[in-house]
């Protein structure tokens, strides 16, 4: 993907998901349309990127 984060084994941009949720849509939605991105994959992404945040705040 031309060095385009993606979710690990697929060829799904982590982008994808976070324009679904700024656009209102939840993950459940995402999921439905990215059925090779597991649940387990979004929370921990978005678990990584809040951490990031928070030490970026401190």
């Amino acid at each position: 993907m031309g060095g385009t984060p993606v979710f690990y084994g697929t060829r799904v941009p982590v982008q994808t998901l976070l324009d679904y949720l700024e656009a209102g849509e939840t993950i459940d939605e995402f999921l439905e349309g990215f059925p090779t991105v597991k649940r387990d994959q979004v929370v921990a992404f978005l678990e990584e990127a809040k951490a990031r945040m928070v030490a970026n705040a401190s």
